[in-house]
């Protein structure tokens, strides 16, 4: 549920404190291992992800790590890509648990968060109303549960979302490459691999990006597309 915005706000200030709130609910990378290095990427700053492709993508298995923030694709021993994401505050914690991805949607869009375009002006909206609703972009979809799945959004130092599992970038992309419906996903407090890939993951800090323009928002501008190949 979007908080209620005190009146003395402008409406730039609303908007910008809604589009907070839309992203922190839309919840929508990092390098793989470049040897030992660790380290931080901070909004707006250059970076490119590796994923392998699997030698048998149906042993692919996707394990994610609640305390570290980290995905780890594994085939077997074999590290297909480990990055950094986000996942839910403890009010609306991510479920942890055995699943499967079931279904996965490109340009998913959000049904309950995104903008009311009204002729030239784009506003934040919840549905409803006057104007045209476009949901916030939750791009490269992958649900495990109902109501949650991994997409592309902004990742931060600490759990930022609403039960969503988010990636950065083209991190998102990439994953949505390797993984296919009934690729089995176990989320737990830690994994095994925290201790032997985690400290290589660099972490990314989106805590300072910009709000993102409305305008482009609503556009297929808004799903960030990998760079170069998907899976090495």
């Amino acid at each position: 549920m979007v908080d209620k915005v005190p009146p003395s706000f402008s409406s730039m200030q609303r908007m910008q404190h809604v589009s907070r709130l839309i992203l922190l609910a839309a919840g929508g990378s990092l390098l793989l291992l470049t040897g030992c290095e660790t380290g931080r990427v901070a909004a707006g700053k250059p970076y490119h992800v590796t994923a392998y492709r699997p030698h048998d993508p149906s042993a692919v298995r996707v394990k994610v790590s609640l305390s570290k923030q980290n995905i780890y694709v594994m085939e077997g021993d074999r590290c297909l890509m480990a990055v950094a994401c986000s996942v839910g505050i403890p009010a609306k914690p991510t479920p942890k648990g055995s699943f499967t991805i079931y279904s996965k949607q490109e340009h998913k869009r959000s049904g309950s968060y995104g903008f009311s375009v009204q002729g030239d002006r784009v506003v934040p909206s919840t549905g409803g109303g006057s104007g045209r609703y476009v949901g916030y972009p939750m791009g490269y979809w992958c649900e495990f549960a109902p109501a949650y799945g991994f997409h592309q959004g902004f990742v931060h130092l600490n759990p930022r979302t609403h039960g969503c599992i988010r990636l950065h970038g083209e991190a998102a992309p990439k994953f949505f490459a390797l993984v296919k419906i009934g690729t089995p996903v176990n989320i737990a407090t830690s994994q095994p691999e925290d201790e032997t890939i985690g400290p290589k993951v660099l972490r990314v800090d989106d805590s300072k990006a910009p709000d993102p323009d409305p305008r482009l928002m609503i556009t297929d501008a808004a799903f960030t597309k990998p760079s170069g190949t998907l899976l090495e």
